[in-house]
């Protein structure tokens, strides 16, 4: 009896001490997220300069000083499709210093075309906020393909299988998988061109030398405004304000399409649930700052605001539809 009872005590003390640490744990914790930042943090982007993701980069950097209370750092580290920073934020210690804007190219796409990367994209990284989501377009030459709407475009297409020609920034791009995408649910059968950039992929279709591309509003906005091109549908579910005249292709074409490119903020794995928070409101102040809705909505892009864990869900998804949308398409990962 004497052995039991010194037993049952001794369970009931050690219990009571190990709620004790964990509680303090949580407090420290707490505190530490209450702290935070005390120094600089660096925002890793994998893309160069002046590119798309460099917009959204600028546009938020100020107003997420301001809703943070710290100097936001910009650090650019371009090279293979944005899997440079990306593995250098999975390295990273997770103390909420070092973020990364992702994409869904590196955190959709890529995990579809590259056969190894140094990380796992959903394991490796902690989600944080998602900023803006951007709308492709199709984009046409109507001196190569005479039509007006998405309809007539599928109709054309159709009736004339691998004659027409659509361009993209490059194999396993976004640009190309957008195109792929449409085209199996079109039932289009085409023939891709990879170019190795926008400019190049924008102008192949100014000139002439294909058709058509799926591209991101902000990218084609200039050409559409000088009458080069012609702008058939975009590939949201809703209408883009800055082209509202553009119907979507889920409005009558094919019902229920709804596919764009999302920008989001991750950390490494492992960053305490409390610093998340902190970071993901903050975030979210940033872009629903009414210069910054002005300023990306004028170039297409939607204001995206959500939870982590609704966020994780999406990164999740993303990922399981762009694999289908790679096999699909006959892609061999590289």
């Amino acid at each position: 009896m004497a052995l039991s009872s010194l037993s049952h005590r001794s369970v009931f003390r050690a219990t009571q001490s190990l709620a004790a640490g964990l509680a303090l744990l949580t407090a420290c914790a707490g505190s530490l997220a209450a702290e935070w930042p005390d120094r600089p943090i660096t925002m890793l982007m994998g893309f160069s300069a002046g590119s798309g993701v460099d917009v959204i980069a600028r546009s938020i950097q100020e107003p997420l000083q301001q809703a943070l209370g710290a100097t936001v750092v910009i650090d650019y580290r371009a090279g293979a499709g944005g899997n440079l920073a990306s593995a250098a934020v999975s390295r990273a210690q997770p103390d909420g210093y070092t973020i990364l804007l992702g994409t869904a190219a590196t955190h959709g796409i890529n995990p579809a075309i590259y056969k190894e990367l140094p990380f796992d994209v959903e394991k490796d990284f902690t989600p944080i906020a998602p900023l803006v989501d951007v709308s492709n377009v199709l984009t046409i030459n109507p001196d190569v393909i005479d039509v007006n709407t998405v309809e007539e475009f599928i109709a054309e297409v159709q009736a004339n299988p691998n004659k027409y020609y659509f361009a993209s920034t490059g194999i396993g791009t976004g640009t190309q998988l957008a195109f792929e995408e449409f085209n199996a649910k079109a039932k289009l059968k085409m023939v891709h061109v990879p170019y190795k950039g926008g400019p190049e992929a924008l102008q192949s279709v100014v000139k002439g030398e294909t058709c058509c591309i799926f591209n991101q509003v902000q990218t084609v906005l200039g050409q559409y405004k000088a009458g080069k091109v012609r702008l058939l549908g975009v590939s949201t579910a809703k209408r883009i304000d800055v082209i509202k005249e553009v119907p979507t292709i889920a409005e009558k074409a094919i019902p229920g399409f709804d596919s764009y490119i999302w920008f989001g903020l991750f950390g490494p794995k492992g960053m305490d649930p409390a610093l998340v928070e902190k970071i993901n409101a903050a975030a979210s102040r940033a872009v629903e700052n009414p210069e910054v809705i002005k300023r990306l909505s004028a170039t297409g892009n939607t204001i995206h605001v959500s939870s982590p864990e609704e966020f994780t869900q999406l990164v999740h998804e993303n990922r399981v539809k762009w694999a289908q949308v790679v096999e699909a398409a006959g892609l061999t990962p590289q």
